[in-house]
């Protein structure tokens, strides 16, 4: 039986199971996809402190070799349902059964996708879901961004700083975002605001050059030459197998606040996957540290 199991190796998990294992607890990592979560997609990382500038795919293998330095287990495998048995949790997966004294779940959440053909392929080379991340590689070329409520927004506006011509496509007749930011953006002569529009297609070889729109109503077509396409049209959290034990808000994410404490004993959360305000890579590493202290306290008072 392990002291901790995390579930999700994301810059939460990872940073999550460092902590846990400096503090002498054992601790296995289960990750259904690729160790490093989501940051393994962004071609540069100009925003982790210390390091100028870095692939995703590298910083994620440097926390991933940390941990694994320190001792902890990896497991690749879906995690199907956690079942409390016997004071513990069972953590039941694709692969096999797991238990442990504790569990945090670091799951994070995905960047709601258009969709269209070679989207994943155009990741990085384009195509991208956070323009806090990648904007400034778009500096002095025109963008387009999709989506209509306040993310959208504060990045068409953010962009607008910089880019030379910032194209906002809705696919409703109104900006579902706050008015104070669609008055700003409508002040600016560098941003042109598109309703009522779907993005259809992704136009470009080996790199994204414009994309095909299409009128919802009238059904016209147009093509838009940009360099960069950034999606806003929400995140999706991947937390369904733990509505039995933890509680979910409206849009899913597992209910806890900065202390990452969930109201079910033994079960904490971390990173993207919690309800919170900023999703970046250093507030996801905060999470994890803080979630592995929450989880050590709550191991030394069993032992006590």
């Amino acid at each position: 039986m392990y002291d901790i199991i995390i579930v999700g190796a994301g810059p939460a998990g990872l940073t999550a199971a460092l902590y846990a294992r400096r503090a002498d607890k054992t601790v296995l990592v289960i990750e259904k996809e690729s160790f490093g979560g989501q940051i393994t997609s962004s071609p540069k990382v100009e925003n982790y402190p210390t390091i100028k500038e870095i692939s995703g795919n590298e910083l994620a293998q440097m926390m991933l070799d940390q941990v694994m330095e320190h001792g902890a287990e990896l497991e690749m495998a879906e995690v199907l349902r956690i079942e409390k048995s016997n004071g513990a949790m069972k953590v039941i997966t694709d692969y096999g059964e797991f238990e442990g004294k504790s569990v945090i779940l670091a799951t994070g959440s995905k960047h709601r996708h258009l969709g269209l053909p070679r989207e994943e392929e155009l990741t990085g080379k384009g195509v991208s879901y956070c323009a806090v991340c990648d904007g400034a590689f778009f500096s002095g070329a025109p963008v387009a961004v999709v989506g209509g409520g306040n993310t959208a927004l504060q990045e068409a506006v953010m962009l607008s700083e910089y880019c030379t011509h910032v194209t906002v496509v809705q696919n409703l007749s109104t900006m579902t975002g706050e008015a104070r930011l669609v008055s700003i953006l409508e002040k600016k002569p560098n941003v042109t605001m598109i309703f009522d529009t779907l993005v259809t297609e992704l136009l470009g070889e080996d790199k994204l050059e414009g994309v095909l729109l299409k009128n919802d109503k009238t059904g016209e077509t147009t093509k838009l030459s940009v360099d960069g396409l950034f999606v806003a049209i929400g995140q999706v959290p991947e937390n369904k197998p733990f509505e039995n034990l933890v509680p979910l808000n409206s849009y899913g994410y597992i209910t806890a606040g900065e202390n990452c404490l969930t109201n079910t004993s033994g079960i904490f959360v971390a990173g993207d996957c919690r309800t919170k305000q900023v999703r970046q890579i250093t507030t996801a590493t905060a999470d994890g540290a803080v979630a592995a202290l929450a989880a050590c306290r709550y191991l030394d008072a069993l032992e006590a």
